[in-house]
């Protein structure tokens, strides 16, 4: 297994061109020249062996394998959570608004758990055994999950079908029933962030070509993500809706084993990072350190603490220059008389890397709370849009098309739009603006914000026209089921631009030794909307349904108002996005001084004929 750290050789080209000057200005004697080739074949031979490790290991034909294995998990995970909140109101016979409430919960419960996956993997386990870890718990989940359904929830068999109802179940099934499902959330909410960033860990940064592959990586993870769950919400959503639901739940533990296998199939040839320690005492420490020196003025940008050399006191991170924001961390790295006089002590004197990642960490956060409204946006598909669906006209002859499928028009607007995204607009953004990505993270995910608006507006239509077209006495609306189209096209193209670009810059702003951190900050946005939205349907349903009043979300969904909780998240969607504009012109992304070392090693090679890596 190829370790990424051990491929180090920069303190041969600092020597290497060290020798060169002392030899240029002071006619250095024949044991400096001696040394001098001795230097510069070790720095050939270093880069020779480590150009040829990077060629066997990495790269386009590995991190392939980790986008089979993440639309395979996503292929299981899906099969249970998209047709869940049905499962909830058909086998365990919960009302509406507490069914939405339980799946808005348990998903914010899956994604809040990729912030204990990313502390694992950045501080102790590293990405590979994390990944294989949550893998396994993941597995665990849906055994059990079949297992249960099988054994104890289905009598009579086939209920659960929307027209036979099951018997009261099993006090045991159900308790084994929730244990298995937040084993789900567990594993695959732990692994998700560091997946996708050991995918980014198989191409170089200091490769320019590699460089431009990994902004490319991300695009297609979440397009392998929406391939993968195109199945669930297509075929296995119909056995599910048909009463076979533990065939579905079957079928999604089989597609995670497939996905755990393919998965070990690269161990021997990926690359590694290794883990760069807790970052929660680092952190601690400048703030520490800076409350410490509370009555100090912090030195200028050129007197602050950092170690001498290349690398950082950070172990396997990169230094970091210093920024203006945020002054008074700096404080931290201002050396004092009591730090020159007693041993050093980093509960008193942080460095400059140090101290730039805690304010990289407080910089994204701005970004980070203002896409939480459009994970509110976007856990409605899961929920209030099954329902909402599940009350339309979806029977065509024969054939009864299940609510939860119409998501399959959200997947397949995310891969349409990925497609037009990747080769139409990425070259004529770059064209205007400059920018070879074409346009900015920032700039993509203010664009997701307002496609998700729209979405919600369309959303409250639909329920208007469905109002509309109820019958007395009849629960399901003649409005055809295919007027939720919009909605799901609409969030669809919003995720192309808000998950994509979240993923894109939380990963490349995050410094190395919190990059799974940064990965998981996308999945925690995710999380807490799914919260968010349930205690909006609280807040709602406690003021709406007083006295005679159902509420805009009732039970029977025809008496209720479910339009005007559209629109409420349309409005709050706005507001957030006013904000969201301040703070993006305010951050300044993070400086990592590798990048401007890499320009001069590549010159230094050329200068001496040495080939790049």
């Amino acid at each position: 297994m190829a370790t990424v750290d051990s491929i180090n050789f920069t303190n041969n080209e600092a020597a290497l061109k060290q020798v060169r000057e002392n030899d240029r200005g002071t006619g250095a004697p024949e044991a400096v020249k001696i040394n001098f080739n001795e230097i510069e074949h070790k720095v050939a031979t270093s880069k020779s062996k480590a150009s040829l490790i990077r060629k066997s290991t990495g790269g386009w034909k590995f991190a392939s394998l980790l986008l089979a294995n993440q639309a395979l998990a996503t292929l299981a995970f899906f099969g249970v959570g998209v047709n869940l909140v049905l499962f909830l109101t058909r086998v365990l016979d919960q009302e509406n608004a507490d069914a939405a409430n339980s799946v808005s919960k348990w998903t914010g419960t899956v994604y809040l758990c990729s912030l204990v996956g990313a502390f694992l993997s950045d501080s102790y386990w590293g990405r590979y055994l994390t990944c294989t870890i949550f893998q396994l718990i993941f597995i665990l989940g849906l055994a059990l999950l079949s297992l249960s359904s099988w054994l104890f929830l289905f009598h009579p068999s086939g209920c659960g079908d929307g027209e036979t109802m099951c018997m009261p179940e099993s006090s045991v099934g159900v308790v084994i029933f929730y244990l298995s499902i937040y084993l789900v959330a567990f594993g695959y909410g732990g692994y998700q962030p560091t997946i996708a960033t050991f995918g980014s860990d198989q191409f170089d940064e200091a490769n320019p070509e590699e460089r431009a592959s990994k902004a490319v990586f991300f695009c297609y993870f979440y397009f392998a993500l929406n391939v993968g769950s195109l199945f669930s919400n297509t075929i296995l959503v119909y056995y599910e809706d048909t009463g076979k639901w533990t065939l579905g739940f079957v079928v999604s533990l089989g597609s995670a084993v497939i996905a755990l296998l393919s998965f070990l199939l690269g161990t021997p040839r990926y690359r590694y990072i290794k883990p760069c320690g807790n970052p929660l005492p680092r952190v601690a420490q400048v703030f520490v350190a800076a409350a410490r020196k509370w009555n100090i003025v912090p030195a200028n940008s050129g007197d602050l603490y950092e170690v001498e050399g290349p690398e950082s006191a950070i172990k396997g991170s990169r230094k970091i220059y210093h920024s203006d924001e945020i002054e008074f961390l700096d404080k931290a790295a201002t050396i004092t008389e009591d730090d020159l006089s007693g041993p050093k002590n980093p509960w008193t004197l942080c460095t400059v890397t140090q101290v730039e990642e805690a304010k990289c960490v407080l910089k994204m956060l701005p970004i980070w709370l203002c896409t939480i409204i459009y994970s509110v946006v976007f856990t409605q598909m899961a929920s209030l849009f099954v329902e909402q669906g599940d009350v339309m006209k979806s029977n065509f002859g024969d054939f009864h098309l299940p609510a939860a499928s119409m998501s399959a028009f959200d997947i397949c607007s995310v891969l349409i739009c990925t497609g037009i995204y990747r080769q139409l607009l990425v070259p004529l953004a770059r064209k205007i603006s400059g920018n070879p990505k074409g346009l900015s993270e920032l700039k993509r995910m203010g664009i997701g914000l307002i496609i998700g608006m729209l979405s919600m507006i369309a959303a409250g239509v639909t329920e208007i026209a469905r109002l509309k077209h109820v019958q007395p006495h009849e629960k399901i609306s003649t409005l055809s089921i295919f007027w939720q189209i919009p909605q799901y096209v609409l969030v669809g193209a919003s995720e192309v631009f808000m998950y994509v670009g979240q993923l894109e810059f939380f990963n490349g702003q995050a410094p190395d030794g919190i990059k799974s951190f940064g990965s998981s900050l996308c999945m925690a946005s995710i999380s807490l909307g799914n919260y968010v939205s349930s205690m909006l349907v609280y807040m709602v349903m406690g003021i709406t349904a007083k006295g005679k009043s159902p509420g805009w979300i009732p039970d029977d969904l025809n008496t209720g108002h479910m339009d005007r909780f559209y629109f409420l998240i349309a409005a709050l969607t706005a507001f957030d996005f006013v904000i969201y504009v301040f703070c993006a012109k305010w951050y300044k992304g993070i400086d990592f001084e590798v990048t401007k070392m890499e320009i001069q090693i590549m010159e230094n090679q050329e200068d001496v004929g040495i080939g790049r890596v």
